[in-house]
């Protein structure tokens, strides 16, 4: 198989061909391959026309030949020969796999059609690859639905019952703001182009704050950085209202003519005083009315959330919380004010017309929650759940590594009865338990077209080379499918490229994305200033009556953690898993550039947690609760506050130091809204690891630096 080193053409030779980055980051950055002679890409860099991008990508996907390219990408069909979880597989052929595939799933479809489970998220964010003939194909069967919550859902609800749908200021205009909150946002390793704007902000004399438990790369570039505890953001967005209403720092004319429920918004405000809200954040109370004077006293101030903030318990609560701090100073008046969490929901998407629901069995089929997977592998049916999953077809995804509570999510995975399906570029944890691997393509190789939830720009991404190997586009496996089980309908025949024009009809202009590779959606530079929220009134909503219809409180709130720091004297300590900077999820792990710049598996941990542990820097330790352990390197550094250490994910399990990773401690506890998983809402001890365990991490690093 060629690789990039093997290129020699001349420069004339050399061709460059528009796509875009596919990967679950707001930047959506439109690329550039260069192809030479012999069809082999050669650089993938960023597209230098795209105003966002501006010509520069992170240090992942720069190296996004390497991983097209890589030497273990699986390249054929793969049928398991050993174990499930042994990763013993033998070739197959298309036409074996498929049909033996197509086979299980209509015995299985014949007696209990919801006994077949698909399970995606966003490996690739790309509207054809991740939400088109799949969705088709499994509406079709009949199939259990999936609920797709691990990373974003319970903001995106808090928005909805705010601001009626993930909409927000544009990115482009922080950076003519004078104040910005960089809230639960390592900006310089996950929203790098955002960052781009904080920091001409920074130049044009605007203040950069970070709110974050964790000291980041961000935090240490800002002018201050507020170090609250795990889940304690509604308590601090709830003082600074106090604190805007205490010294009249409220655009009243903004409040009377665009908002729903001031007074009982007012109300609870005024019941946190910054004396209460410091002693729950653990933070000085100087430092919660300084940030209310800056917030209440400048123009244009915007805040850039991220979702690290909702993975908690209050999470949707906290994010609803911080929403209507605009809305109170007035500050949606300005194109440079305002919040951005996701810009998605501006996009005139027509996901009815891709994914086809009318394709579904009159009876809705039940719906299974991504992130209680563990729990649900292993239910047996009951007129509750209705039938025991059978079937699972993995793509998109790697729910063995990603998932909450691991151990049980292995458990169900390994279930000899389970006829598993996996989709995918490596044997990644989840392809280990497959019955089939089937070999997909890359972004390299293939059509799709992409929104974002960054910027308000839809990029199209062009085939630069040739499929490697056998692979195929995850649409066209899904369409070779839906022919072998004799579906019928012509929607089942729609090509990639035909999918791509259907994904924005006439919305958007598709010549001018075959030309010049994005198209940016004609919206207003400032969308709220005369309120038209898109919510059921218009408005602003402090108060949800829709919320308040489901039973649960119409306003925003601070709701202490499931594990709460302080109840628990055998776990002490909380821990957050933010991303380690060189992966993005557990895609890039296996980049051996990129791994090898990470190190290997790090716990952060303030100095004066170690010292009372007897725990000295890189030593191995063990980080457990009463749901399972897993072992990795301490660092010993203020990064982490005291009480808090951050795990930083996600390792695939396999390269780990003991066969887990940071997810064997977390918990299948949803959030308050969205029905999310709460990854930051851990309690663990954490102890140095005995010297069988010191052994045992010798060997695994031996094994993964070879």
């Amino acid at each position: 198989m060629p690789t990039p080193s093997d290129a020699k053409s001349p420069p004339s030779a050399l061709i460059q061909v528009r796509g875009a980055c596919p990967h679950d980051c707001p930047d959506t950055c439109a690329l550039l391959t260069t192809v030479d002679e012999h069809g082999v890409a050669t650089r993938v860099q960023g597209n230098p026309d795209h105003r966002h991008t501006d010509g520069a990508l992170c240090a992942k996907v720069s190296k996004y030949t390497e991983r097209s390219y890589h030497p273990e990408r699986v390249l054929t069909p793969l049928k398991r020969i050993g174990p499930k979880g042994s990763g013993q597989f033998a070739p197959a052929t298309w036409d074996e796999a498929l049909a033996d595939i197509a086979q299980r799933l209509q015995s299985i479809a014949a007696r209990a059609p919801e006994a077949v489970l698909p399970y995606s998220y966003a490996g690739t964010m790309g509207m054809v690859q991740g939400e088109s003939m799949d969705r088709r194909f499994f509406h079709k069967l009949g199939a259990s639905q999936l609920d797709r919550t691990i990373c974003a859902s319970a903001g995106a609800e808090a928005l909805t019952q705010t601001l009626g749908g993930k909409v927000g200021m544009k990115v482009e205009f922080f950076a003519e703001s004078q104040l910005i909150l960089i809230w639960g946002s390592n900006s310089i390793g996950s929203n790098l182009h955002f960052w781009r704007y904080a920091q001409q902000a920074k130049r044009n004399g605007a203040k950069l704050v970070c709110i974050d438990p964790r000291k980041s790369e961000t935090a240490d570039k800002c002018h201050e950085h507020i170090a609250l505890r795990p889940g304690t953001d509604a308590a601090l967005a709830l003082a600074l209202m106090h604190e805007l209403i205490q010294n009249d720092w409220l655009d009243h004319d903004y409040i009377a003519r665009h908002t729903l429920g001031w007074d009982p918004l007012r109300e609870r405000a005024l019941q946190w005083p910054p004396e209460r809200a410091a002693e729950v954040c653990g933070i000085p109370v100087e430092q919660i009315r300084q940030l209310a004077k800056d917030y209440g006293t400048t123009k244009p101030a915007a805040i850039r959330l991220n979702y690290g903030m909702q993975r908690v318990r209050g999470g949707g609560n906290a994010v609803r919380a911080v929403a209507c701090l605009p809305a109170l100073t007035g500050a949606w008046r300005h194109r440079a004010g305002g919040v951005l969490l996701s810009s998605s929901g501006q996009f005139p998407a027509q996901r009815g017309v891709l994914q086809r629901p009318d394709l579904m069995p009159a009876k809705t089929p039940r719906t299974i929650n991504m992130s209680t997977i563990g729990d649900d592998l292993l239910r047996e049916a009951s007129p509750t759940f209705g039938p025991k999953v059978e079937a699972i077809v993995v793509y998109n995804s790697n729910p063995v590594a990603v998932a909450p509570d691991s151990s049980k999510v292995v458990q169900g995975f390994a279930r000899e009865d389970l006829f598993t399906v996996v989709l995918e570029h490596f044997k990644t944890d989840t392809a280990d338990y497959a019955d089939y691997i089937l070999p997909a393509t890359t972004q390299l190789e293939h059509w799709d077209i992409h929104l974002s939830y960054g910027h308000t720009d839809v990029l199209l991404n062009r085939p630069a080379i040739a499929p490697q190997g056998q692979a195929r586009s995850n649409a066209q496996i899904f369409r070779d499918l839906a022919t072998r089980m004799g579906f019928a309908e012509p929607c089942f025949a729609d090509s990639d490229e035909t999918l791509c024009r259907q994904a924005f009809g006439d919305a958007v202009d598709y010549a001018l994305l075959e030309s010049q590779g994005f198209a940016t959606l004609a919206l207003p530079d400032a969308p709220f200033a005369e309120g038209n929220f898109p919510s059921p009134s218009g408005k602003c909503e402090f108060y949800s009556t829709r919320l308040a219809a489901q039973g649960l409180d119409g306003l925003p709130d601070h709701l202490p953690n499931y594990e709460l720091q302080g109840t628990d004297a055998r776990y002490p300590l909380a821990m957050i898993s933010p991303p380690a900077r060189n992966f993005l999820n557990s895609t890039f792990v296996n980049v051996t550039s990129l791994r090898n710049i990470e190190g290997r598996p790090l716990l952060e941990i303030h100095p004066d947690d170690a010292e009372a542990r007897g725990i000295a820097n890189d030593a191995v330790v063990r980080v457990f609760n009463d749901r399972g352990s897993y072992l990795c390197h301490a660092t010993v550094s203020r990064r982490a506050r005291p009480g808090v250490v951050n795990g930083l994910g996600i390792w695939w399990r396999k390269l780990g130091l003991n066969g887990t990773n940071v997810n064997e401690v977390t918990s299948q506890a949803l959030t308050d809204l969205g029905r999310a998983p709460t990854f930051y809402d851990c309690l663990v001890e954490v102890e140095a690891a005995g010297a069988a365990d010191a052994d045992m991490d010798a060997g695994a690093h031996a094994s993964t630096t070879a």
